[in-house]
């Protein structure tokens, strides 16, 4: 028996001195960073603007996987059921970590207790904009025309929990006007697609999304969801200068890594991950797509932040009586 207590205690301390050299060694193989939306959108474009430097400082390559579907809760679930060592993150938004939990609420993950919030990346504003044949030049004039016909135009977002959806059901109970639901299946292709073809006529999406199709002449920017305006589209107004005082936020991104992740790892996770967004091509490309770098002090603000999202959106979702349908 003693024997046996000695082999137990000595497979202990062999498996515990692999946990921690694991963990000093990290990362010891490609790290994947799981979207939990289609190429081409806001978290894409982030992501991917992030890849080369912080492969280049965490040593590995990290290896982008989008994981669409579900309104970013088949990404979710993925990234919560993978093995918690920080070879897999997560890139979670506002939809993803913050609305979805009090819109499909038999959602067996909660952002707050599943997983680590490791730091905020980015800021990324949202856009009111409308298809060129719809006669308003202004959000005054738009709100004129949608009260002379209720429910005649359609306006499109990514689902029934994107923020893009939320954006377009406060405007118009703000204004007392009336639009038709399209939903479609992601925002960055399929919804923007239909709004340039001209299936919906009105929306609003990610900045990052638009901005081309705005410079292009193909749809027109009334109003940004931000408290400044923002450098891509100087002439655009933000949407508290137009009086509509709480539309100041759109959409974020940040890391995340599964529960259960050492801390050692997610403090190295958070270094890289600040760092690579104090470079200034980092900053630059993030910037010129209508970005904004916005990084946390530290792990537990991030996590307070999000904390205080969901607690937002959970007000905001009840108000409107928006469910998953």
């Amino acid at each position: 028996m003693k024997r046996l207590s000695r082999i137990a205690m000595s497979l202990v301390f062999v498996l515990s001195a692999g946990a921690l050299q694991a963990q000093a060694d990290y990362p010891v193989r490609p790290v994947r960073m799981i979207l939990p939306f289609a190429p081409g959108g806001a978290s894409d474009f982030v992501a991917r603007i992030m890849q080369p430097r912080l492969s280049e400082l965490l040593g590995q390559t990290v290896v982008v996987e989008n994981r669409p579907g579900a309104a970013g809760n088949i990404g979710v679930e993925a990234a919560a059921r993978a093995t918690p060592d920080g070879h897999t993150l997560f890139l979670g938004n506002v939809g993803a970590m913050a609305i979805n939990p009090y819109i499909y609420l038999k959602f067996p993950f909660k952002p707050l207790e599943d997983f680590i919030a490791v730091t905020n990346v980015a800021e990324v504003p949202g856009v009111l904009v409308i298809h060129p044949s719809v006669p308003a030049k202004s959000v005054k004039e738009l709100v004129a025309h949608l009260k002379a016909n209720p429910n005649k135009l359609n306006y499109g977002s990514a689902g029934p929990s994107s923020i893009n959806r939320l954006e377009s059901e406060i405007f118009m109970k703000l204004t007392g006007t009336q639009m038709v639901h399209v939903p479609y299946k992601g925002g960055a292709g399929p919804m923007v697609t239909g709004l340039v073809a001209g299936e919906v006529q009105a929306a609003f999406v990610t900045f990052s999304t638009a901005v081309g199709f705005v410079k292009g002449g193909r749809l027109r920017a009334l109003g940004v969801v931000s408290p400044s305006r923002v450098d891509a589209l100087p002439d655009v107004p933000t949407m508290p200068e137009l009086g509509f005082k709480d539309m100041t936020v759109g959409s974020w991104q940040g890391i995340f890594v599964p529960k259960g992740t050492p801390q050692k790892v997610v403090a190295k996770v958070f270094a890289a991950t600040t760092k690579t967004l104090e470079h200034p091509d980092v900053v630059k490309r993030l910037t010129e797509g209508g970005q904004r770098v916005m990084v946390s002090r530290s792990p537990e603000e991030f996590r307070k932040f999000v904390k205080s999202e969901n607690d937002r959106f959970a007000v905001v979702v009840k108000e409107l009586g928006i469910t998953g349908d």
